[in-house]
């Protein structure tokens, strides 16, 4: 019982994060690390954190109106709220930032039946140059952006935005674009 407690406190969550960051084997040439709070949130829920399915899927009209639902749903639903200097990942708060809403909109998607494997965090900067991300749907016809700064889902062609980073496949599988 006392281990169980151990493992639910966040202090001691952030600790083995570190210890395991501190001693993996550094990241392949192309490879760069996922967020420290996507790594602590997959620790606590690493079944949400796998690629299933395709990693394609179709750009049908049905999917791009699930995908607005979803992302103006999610953005409606949680209050804008800065985490502080603890940056914590959730999909079920009432409240958060980016993140929040990210991993929120990715659960409603897979609950709709979308795969695991077409969904993908990019990590980006706003125009004001703060760090950003947004979930991303990877269809045939091109990259569906979902982003708590828009109640429309874009192309990222046309979102002005330039992903940085983003997960592949699994949520801590991330990849660096030059």
């Amino acid at each position: 019982m006392r281990h169980v407690e151990l493992l639910r406190n966040s202090t001691f969550q952030i600790c083995i994060a570190t210890f395991v960051l501190a001693f993996s084997s550094p990241a392949q040439a192309a490879g760069v690390r996922p967020p420290l709070g996507l790594q602590l949130f997959c620790l606590q829920h690493s079944a949400q954190c796998q690629a299933n399915g395709q990693s394609t899927v179709a750009a049908s009209q049905g999917l791009v109106q699930l995908v607005q639902t979803v992302n103006r749903r999610v953005n409606g639903a949680i209050a804008p709220r800065s985490d502080g200097s603890l940056d914590r990942w959730s999909a079920t708060g009432r409240s958060g930032d980016c993140e929040d809403y990210v991993l929120a909109k990715r659960a409603a998607l897979i609950a709709q039946g979308v795969p695991s494997g077409a969904l993908r965090i990019g990590y980006t900067r706003t125009r004001q140059g703060e760090g950003h991300v947004v979930l991303i749907v990877q269809t045939g016809a091109g990259e569906y952006v979902l982003d708590n700064l828009s109640t429309n889902v874009k192309l990222l062609a046309d979102t002005g935005y330039r992903i940085e980073s983003s997960s592949r496949g699994g949520l801590l599988d991330w990849w660096e674009f030059d």
